[in-house]
């Protein structure tokens, strides 16, 4: 039987050029009420528009490149974001993309994979996923996580959470390798480590858009990204304000940027979960704390050495013990291939006691 025409929806056209209206006409509107409303919707249907292109082109390509490109989208407007509130930011941004990388790792790695462990573990009692690949990736983000958010506190050639620059160059250069190797790995030389074996694409996957379609779609992904920038731009006042009038530290920043990218990328992999693919999952959420690190890293590294600004890397000892629990924790949650409720558990309150301890240091 004939597979239905794929149908482009209509609101992920319309919702970029929307964005781009309410960023471009809102400081022309004369009127006293605030802004802040109207451009965080725009920003947040930019959003979920960007990450509904990016599946279609996913959807073409198929897996684990389908993960790859959602991780690298959501990944370029983390970067985007982090890079255009540091810029002239002064001093006070300095440790932006430290707390924002943090707080995605810590996002992904206990709240996306916890969520995700523990609704697929009621639904389906055991997850099957695949070690080799899985454990790799694992592998790769502690060796990143560890050279670029703890390491920098035990240099001794820059005071405190400081790199020099040939230092800085190295944490940016090894970063991009890592990224790229993990990335050579995952769709290239290994590609079967990241896909349960008897499963193909097309049984988890609708009939995939023909390619006209998928161009159309990059295009628009294209127009979204640029779009969210500039919207989250116009809204990191309010963000930091409203932060600063309640007291809050100013970590909390990262952790709202990091939630506000990584949200329609984890309600995708909670989907992918509940159908009973938390390969799928598994790729989305480690990937997308790798693309978090490989990509930002290397960037705000090669801006800064550029620009002779301080950059603060390394984590407080009450961080670095988060990050080390969360590695040990997903090490030995993934070391067995199978998945129940109870190790979902413990990784939501592993990221339970990093909002606690985030809030209230």
């Amino acid at each position: 039987m004939q597979s239905p025409p794929f149908r482009i929806s209509r609101w992920p056209i319309a919702v970029p050029f929307i964005g781009w209206i309410a960023l471009l006409g809102a400081p022309l509107l004369a009127t006293n009420l605030p802004l802040w409303p109207l451009l965080a919707m725009a920003l947040a249907g930019t959003v979920f528009a960007a990450v509904h292109h990016a599946e279609v082109v996913a959807h073409r390509i198929g897996e684990p490149f389908g993960t790859l490109v959602l991780a690298v989208a959501v990944t370029v407007i983390e970067v985007a974001l982090i890079v255009s509130a540091m810029l002239g930011g002064g001093p006070d941004k300095a440790g932006l993309a430290r707390d924002t990388v943090f707080a995605a790792i810590m996002i992904v790695c206990n709240g996306v994979v916890g969520i995700c462990l523990f609704i697929g573990g009621l639904h389906h009692r055991e997850q099957d996923f695949q070690i080799r690949g899985s454990s790799a990736a694992m592998a790769v983000l502690a060796a990143l996580s560890v050279l670029t958010l703890v390491l920098p506190n035990y240099s001794h050639a820059a005071p405190g959470p400081l790199l020099t620059r040939p230092q800085l160059a190295f944490a940016g250069a090894v970063s991009l390798i890592l990224y790229g190797a993990f990335v050579f790995v995952q769709t290239v030389r290994h590609r079967d480590y990241f896909l349960l074996p008897g499963i193909s694409d097309e049984s988890v996957h609708a009939p995939p858009p023909p390619p006209a379609v998928a161009w159309i779609s990059a295009g628009l992904l294209l127009i979204c990204l640029v779009a969210v920038v500039g919207l989250a731009k116009a809204l990191s006042p309010t963000i930091e304000h409203a932060v600063s009038k309640a007291g809050a530290p100013a970590a909390l920043v990262g952790i709202i940027i990091a939630s506000l990218v990584l949200l329609p990328e984890s309600l995708a992999a909670l989907r992918a979960a509940r159908a009973d693919r938390i390969q799928t999952s598994l790729n989305l959420a480690l990937g997308s704390a790798l693309a978090s690190i490989g990509l930002t890293i290397p960037t705000v590294a090669a801006i800064f050495i550029w620009t002779g600004d301080p950059l603060e890397l390394g984590l407080s000892p009450k961080d670095s013990l988060l990050l080390f629990l969360s590695l040990i924790v997903g090490a030995m949650t993934l070391a067995t291939g199978r998945t129940t409720i109870l190790q979902g558990l413990v990784h939501l309150v592993v990221f339970g006691a990093f909002l606690v301890f985030a809030l209230s240091p």
